[in-house]
């Protein structure tokens, strides 16, 4: 069985295409194939917004890994390998911002699951030039295409989506990229929590920030906290940064996988926490989060997150402190606190 994933493995079956190439691999990328290209063309880097790709892809001197909301550094690149993205939107986003650093001739390879809509390719790069497909197996497709158009210039500021929320009597505005959960739009979930919170004081970490509504909001009720926000995705922790200066606040934002980078004096550690890697469920994350949280947790802190209802993180919570309540429940959300 191979160890890569499935749009790995068409890309494998195209070797070809990257023969004495620079390449520049980008997207929704999660295995180890960006080593093994190297063996293939003449050098391999990675352009990621996920700190945990990111981290492990620095273990390998082959590639050299960059991690950013924007490529900003110098690279080598005269062709693309653009893994889909699960969002649609940013997808356009990395097409308009990498082919407006590299330029015109350069090529493009594009591997994608049928169901994450890959098939938009053809449609999204007509104003940059040509792309057709070349191979379909496992249920993915791969594209090849040559970018012969100028891309006009990339500004970050011009893909903020830009919206106000009134969350229990508090108002925020509120900056979001393409790729942050609840893009434009807010999460039930994240209403119920906050509803829940109680009084905050001391230092205060908003795990998997998103676009900021937890901290930012925690903030505005509790101006005297210490504030912290992280996230693994910079798409999140550029939007939780905008979203600090468009309402004149002030905290600590930073890229994190689970707890890499975080400290351990939180007073308060409060989480809307993913549970999506990819198209796919992954729990690992958020089970570890509950698991290490004392050690994170200064010797009165406390744990409050939202879940949805039927996952089973109690049992895990539990384990953890030694103690749980649930605060707060509704037909799909729950409440979950827990004391060191």
């Amino acid at each position: 069985m191979s160890v890569y994933t499935a749009p790995s493995q068409i890309a494998e079956r195209q070797l070809n295409y990257f023969a004495g190439k620079h390449v520049l691999v980008a997207g929704e990328a999660e295995d180890r194939f960006p080593v093994e290209l190297t063996n293939h063309c003449e050098s391999v880097s990675i352009f990621t917004t996920n700190y945990g790709y990111h981290r492990q892809m620095q273990s390998h001197s082959a590639v050299t890994s960059y991690f950013d909301v924007e490529l900003n550094a110098e690279v080598k690149a005269d062709m693309i390998l653009l893994y889909w993205p699960k969002a649609k939107a940013e997808a356009q986003y990395l097409l308009k911002m990498l082919l407006s650093r590299l330029g015109t001739d350069t090529e493009i390879c594009v591997v994608g699951e049928n169901r994450s809509g890959v098939k938009s390719i053809e449609k999204m790069f007509k104003p940059y030039g040509t792309i057709r497909k070349y191979d379909s197996a496992r249920r993915c497709s791969f594209y090849w295409g040559l970018c012969s158009e100028p891309a006009s210039e990339f500004n970050l500021n011009d893909w903020f989506k830009s919206y106000s929320l009134t969350i229990s009597g508090t108002t925020l505005n509120i900056k979001s990229l393409p790729g942050v959960f609840s893009h434009g739009e807010f999460d039930l979930g994240t209403q119920l929590l906050i509803d829940s919170l109680p009084e905050l004081h001391g230092k205060v970490l908003d795990f998997g920030c998103g676009a900021g509504v937890i901290g930012c909001i925690q903030a505005i009720k509790n101006p005297q906290i210490e504030l912290e926000m992280c996230d693994i995705n910079a798409f999140a922790i550029a939007s939780s940064r905008a979203t600090l200066e468009e309402n004149g606040l002030k905290g600590h934002v930073f890229a994190s996988d689970v707890y890499s980078d975080t400290a351990d004096d939180y007073d308060f550690l409060i989480s809307n926490p993913p549970f999506h890697s990819g198209l796919d469920t992954s729990y690992s994350a958020t089970e570890t989060l509950l698991q290490q949280a004392p050690e994170h947790l200064s010797a009165h802190g406390e744990l409050f997150i939202v879940a949805n209802s039927f996952l089973k993180y109690p049992p895990i919570i539990n384990t953890a402190f030694g103690n749980y309540a649930t605060l707060n429940k509704t037909s799909k959300f729950a409440i979950y606190h827990a004391k060191k």
